[in-house]
């Protein structure tokens, strides 16, 4: 219920709520009520003309100051009369809140550092693999980071009351086994071949030594179809088909089907290969998996060579190279992936792929594929930068490539005119559902460096994430029958991936030594990682979902479990610990019976340990100003972190923070499309605004003695966040329709 009138509410200022009231007439301001609903238009406008009467009021400060100056100096020219970018006001939305200094993008290493393919891998700790990138940061100091962390330890975030509780690490190490067993690749790692790029792959190799025989080939293709081709979709299923027909008449006659067929050939067989079981390829085949990986992977490295995929113009050998660095871009990447990857992106810019195949005249079925080729590039660019680094190589800015249509194969042909995209489960909703949340992704990309120069605000960024989860909410939702297995998978990968979306923004955030967290943004993201892992752990384990687990870590590398067991470390009582913990001790391996005290210490300490090992092998090199900043420990008030807060289901928020004080816990709103996504201007920047990139909320009744306990919370704009995450809902608990998560496990799948 709003009680105080909009100028007390924008100045966040106790309003006596008479009429006028004592501000208002004091400071001679138009004093208005508003009515106690409004509808989510009205919201909306009101919540943009607040931003954009800020900005103004902000800016007209601003060239006041200016003006000023240049009249006592009269030394500025008039082209410095209007703000360039750089001069625009910061938004005073989260001024106070600034990310950690000790993850950076950008990485540095000594001369005299190991290089070995092996290091790039990083470090296996049960089912994660972590680098000196998490979340896509660099944090060169990260064994330093754990070893404060678990020296530095208060339950209830009070000083006063914590003092002399903190568990430091025992004396005695933990014994670790030899690094050359915890920094092996692990099954799911594939390594281009050595020379693969200088014709070193056995280009003159003849086609039989890799091609099996026409039955074992057709087995190796029902597969790809069951397993690739529906969550990775980059080929016309019809046309693949006459022409795999084509490719075996070919090889009987004796006569050698055409390069650019055999490298998409090849390329099949190969991810169809990698998404197969070691145990049903020795059923099937009678060898090992790995030795039939070595072979494909061969025949295919061969195949485009002798295709000259470095020089071609034909979009098939593209479309094929692209299939081959699918299963190579998982769970476990080298840098000499990303090399690949960057070059496959420069083939297709070269061939055009970045520009939208209407903008050519070319017919549906070519435009089609050319749209798959192109976001399947624009899906890998994002997950090779996430390992190794630094950022985005492909700009939004800098492509005009549509989505694909979501339409059945069998729909598109290569005369008449293009479908329309059919409201309707398709043969490409699933790899839809990806490309747009991948391009959500690389918004984020861009954004938190402006969030940082203060260009955007934290508020509208999630806001924008609001806004793209309601649009996909409403376009896929109701697509996706979670009966059927394929579907259901489809909706656990949503998920995942847009609940992945709040820990881009929010997870440098975490262990800021500038200014606490505040609570509820901590809160969003806590239940944003417990989904994400939960969602994870799903993929990997459901029995149904089987044939397509086999790709579940390109969406996810486990990350966000150190994150969350660093935060219920610290803070075992958090509410989401008992959801948190059934999927730890999945992915660390470790015994659910065992004390969580004793297993989260034993967890940190080993990875601590490691990451120490792994830093000095790896001769990280971090920046001079950050190792003032090593040991510094997070600000913590004894605001939201004690033992009153989330004791478990049901129980209300013992704490007030800033000047709202909480309802039980917040939940995500919703979901959008990528069709619309770039028709969102930043929202709180003075440079832009729209109706669809904030929202406006309920006033909470403010109580008066929290007034100015937190600073940082007052500076965050809380009406348009109330309406992004009502206090009231539950914020822990996903708004996944068919998947009633609650703390009783992972049954309920």
């Amino acid at each position: 219920m709003i009680t105080s009138c909009l100028e007390c509410r924008r100045r966040k200022l106790k309003c006596n709520k008479s009429h006028p009231c004592t501000n208002c007439v004091k400071f001679q301001r138009d004093c208005v009520f508003l009515a106690p609903a409004l509808d989510q238009a009205s919201q909306l406008k009101l919540t943009e003309i607040k931003e954009k009467v800020g900005s103004l009021e902000r800016l007209l400060e601003r060239d006041v100051a200016k003006n000023a100056a240049q009249h006592s100096t009269s030394s500025h020219s008039q082209d410095n009369a209007l703000p360039d970018d750089e001069d625009l006001p910061a938004n005073e939305d989260e001024k106070d809140l600034e990310p950690t200094p000790l993850a950076v993008v950008d990485a540095a290493y000594e001369v005299d550092g190991e290089d070995d393919d092996l290091l790039d891998l990083g470090i296996q700790l049960g089912k994660m693999r972590i680098t000196e990138r998490i979340g896509g940061f660099f944090r060169p100091k990260i064994s330093e980071e754990l070893e404060y962390t678990m020296q530095d330890t208060y339950m209830t975030g009070d000083k006063s009351i914590d003092e002399g509780k903190a568990v430091a690490p025992p004396d005695i190490a933990i014994p670790l086994p030899p690094a050359s067993e915890w920094l092996k690749a692990g099954p799911q790692y594939i390594l281009p071949t050595s020379g693969f790029f200088f014709g070193g792959s056995g280009s003159q190799a003849s086609l039989i030594d890799f091609l099996p025989s026409r039955l074992a080939a057709d087995r190796l293709i029902k597969q790809y179809f069951t397993c690739v081709h529906p969550i990775c979709q980059i080929v016309h299923r019809p046309t693949f088909e006459r022409e795999w027909d084509t490719f075996w008449d070919e090889v009987t006659l004796g006569i050698e089907p055409p390069n650019s067929v055999q490298t998409i050939v090849f390329a099949a067989m190969f991810s169809g290969v990698v998404s197969m079981d070691d145990s049903v390829i020795l059923q099937d085949f009678g060898v090992s998996k790995a030795s039939l990986v070595d072979n494909f992977k061969l025949g295919t490295e061969t195949a485009l060579a002798r295709a000259n995929f470095l020089r071609t113009t034909k979009i098939e050998v593209l479309q094929a190279f692209v299939m081959y660095l699918i299963p190579l871009c998982r769970s476990e990447m080298s840098r000499a992936h990303s090399v690949l990857l960057g070059a496959a992106i420069r083939m297709a810019e070269c061939m055009g792929l970045h520009r939208d195949g209407q903008t050519y005249g070319m017919n549906p079925l070519e435009t089609h594929i050319r749209r798959l080729v192109w976001h399947q590039l624009c899906f890998l660019d994002i997950r090779t930068c996430e390992a190794q680094g630094p950022r985005p190589t492909i700009r939004r800015d800098e492509f005009d490539t549509k989505l694909p249509l979501n339409v059945n194969d069998v729909d598109l042909h290569p005369t008449g005119k293009a479908p329309a995209g059919a409201d309707k489960w398709t043969d490409t909703t699933f790899s839809l559902i990806r490309f747009e949340i991948n391009e959500m992704m690389r918004t984020i990309w861009i954004d938190r460096p402006r969030i940082e120069r203060r260009k955007i605000s934290l508020t509208a960024v999630l806001s924008k994430i609001e806004t793209f989860r309601a649009n996909m909410a409403a376009k896929y939702d109701h697509l996706i029958d979670d009966k059927i297995p394929m579907q259901k998978c489809a909706k656990l990968v949503k998920a995942l991936l847009m609940s992945r979306l709040h820990i881009m923004v929010l997870h440098r955030y975490h262990n800021s030594v500038v200014a606490p967290m505040p609570d509820r943004l901590r809160q969003i993201m806590l239940a944003a990682g417990t989904t994400t892992i939960e969602m994870a752990v799903a993929l990997e384990t459901i029995p149904d979902l089987g044939p397509w687990s086999w790709y579940g870590g390109a969406y996810q590398q486990y990350h966000t479990a150190f994150l969350l067991l660093m935060e219920i470390y610290v803070y075992p009582q958090r509410k989401e610990a008992d959801r948190i913990w059934t999927c730890l001790d999945y992915i660390f391996e470790t015994d659910a019976s065992l004390p969580r005290r004793e297993k989260g210490k034993k967890i940190l300490m080993e990875l601590q340990q490691k990451t120490a090992v792994y830093q000095s092998m790896r001769g990280m090199r971090a920046p001079v100003v950050m190792q003032k900043h090593v040991g510094q420990r997070e600000p913590r008030g004894n605001v939201g972190m004690g033992p009153t807060f989330g004791l478990g289901p049901g129980s209300a928020y013992g704490s007030s923070i800033g000047r709202v004080p909480l309802g039980q816990d917040m939940q995500f709103a919703g979901v959008s499309n990528g069709e619309s996504l770039w028709a969102f201007p930043n929202s709180q920047s003075p440079e832009a605004s729209s109706d669809t990139t904030s929202l406006s909320g309920q006033q909470v009744a403010v109580t008066e003695n929290v007034v100015g306990n937190d600073s940082l919370m007052a500076d965050i704009d809380w009406d348009a966040f109330d309406a992004l995450f009502p206090p009231g809902r539950p914020q822990s608990e996903p708004d996944i329709p068919g998947f009633p998560f609650n703390t009783g496990g992972l049954g309920q799948y």
